[in-house]
C-alpha cells in the first residue's frame, strides 16, 4: 500500500456501523410500539400496552445512544455540520417525545389511549427520518 493509495481513500456514506446499527434497531421497536397501540385499540387486551411499553424502552435505548454517536458526529470535521446539527435535533427531538410516550404509556392502559397512539406513530415517524437522514445525507472519511 503507497501513500497515494491511503490518501486517496473512497468517501464512506453514512453513519459508522455501530451508530448505523443502532440508528437502524430503534425504528423497528417505535414501529412495534406503534403496531401493539394499533393493536390495543381494537381488541382492548391491556397485554398490548405493556408489550407497547417494552417496545419504547428498547426503543429509547437505542434512539439514545444513536443520540450520543450523532453528538459525536457533530464535532467531526467530515460532512456538513449544518446537517448534523439537524440530525442531532431530530434525534433529540425523537427521544424526547419517546420518553413522553413511555411516561403516558406508565399510567393505565386506558388512561394511555388514544394520546399514546399517537405519540407512537409520531414518534415512529420522526425515527424514521432520522435513518432516513442518517443513511443518506451524510459522509465521513476521505476528502469531500
Amino acid at each position: 500500500m503507497t501513500a497515494t493509495d491511503i490518501a486517496e481513500r473512497p468517501i464512506r456514506s453514512g453513519p459508522n456501523p455501530l451508530h448505523g446499527m443502532l440508528l437502524a434497531g430503534a425504528f423497528p421497536l417505535f414501529l412495534g410500539a406503534a403496531l401493539s397501540d394499533y393493536a390495543y385499540s381494537t381488541t382492548f387486551n391491556i397485554q398490548w400496552t405493556h408489550f407497547s411499553s417494552w417496545l419504547i424502552a428498547g426503543g429509547l435505548v437505542f434512539s439514545g445512544l444513536a443520540l450520543i454517536c450523532a453528538l459525536i458526529g457533530i464535532f467531526r470535521p467530515a460532512g456538513s455540520r449544518g446537517l448534523s446539527i439537524f440530525y442531532f435535533v431530530l434525534l433529540l427531538v425523537t427521544w424526547i417525545l419517546g420518553f413522553i410516550n413511555a411516561l403516558i404509556h406508565a399510567r393505565d392502559a386506558w388512561a394511555a389511549m388514544p394520546t399514546g397512539f399517537t405519540l407512537s406513530i409520531v414518534v415512529a415517524v420522526l425515527a424514521f427520518a432520522a435513518i432516513w437522514i442518517g443513511f443518506t445525507s451524510r459522509k465521513t472519511g476521505g476528502q469531500s
